[in-house]
């Protein structure tokens, strides 16, 4: 497998929607969205979240289940409690690429976490540290499929702002290190251990 290593160098990244006033008994479309919204929920139990949400199913251990627990007795607020703590509150406690000087005159590219970059059958994202993951490309394969294969992913219109800022910024990380010479890859060695059973209670 290998990584990615970049030659150290100085590098430099190269609605509010009008409404109408309520006259004559013609109402804005944000009063009328607020209306239809709350029709929708008239006598039922009202929406536990402002924001765009959907209901999952999600298989998590006993023990999980009892720290949820003792944060809130809502379990998906707890979820989101504790996603938002790690995530500070939607302010990554990160940088989204970072270039992270490992020898004299070499860089590693390290990533936070992203889905689009997951959906990529051939790479993997090792996490070194929290939230932190190294790019793993198999033998073989050439910077530019990496750089290709990202650019498709921006193509994607439904991408979430902090996926597609996290791409963008790797594209142009990879792009201005390849046209300057300034890229190579180096392998890591991979050893096979028996898959350890959790001594810990579920």
């Amino acid at each position: 497998m290998l990584i990615l290593i970049i030659m150290k160098r100085s590098y430099a990244n190269t609605k509010m929607e009008s409404t109408t006033k309520i006259r004559g008994g013609h109402k804005s479309h944000a009063i009328v969205g607020v209306l239809q919204e709350a029709k929708k929920h008239a006598g039922g139990r009202p929406p536990k979240y402002s924001e765009a949400r959907r209901a999952i199913t999600v298989t998590l251990p006993e023990r999980i289940l009892r720290n949820l627990q003792s944060i809130n007795p809502d379990r998906s607020r707890a979820i989101v409690k504790c996603v938002e703590t790690a995530m500070e509150k939607g302010d990554p406690p990160f940088k989204p690429v970072e270039l992270i000087e490992v020898t004299p005159g070499k860089a590693l590219i390290l990533v936070g976490p992203n889905s689009s970059l997951r959906q990529i059958e051939w790479l993997h994202l090792v996490e070194i540290a929290p939230f932190r993951y190294l790019l793993v490309l198999p033998s073989g394969t050439a910077v530019e499929v990496l750089e290709v294969t990202i650019q498709d992913l921006l193509r994607n219109f439904e991408l979430d702002s902090s996926e597609s800022v996290l791409l963008t910024e790797l594209l142009g990380i990879i792009g201005h290190q390849r046209r300057s010479k300034s890229i190579s890859k180096a392998e890591l060695l991979f050893i096979d251990i028996p898959l350890r059973v959790s001594s810990r209670n579920p």
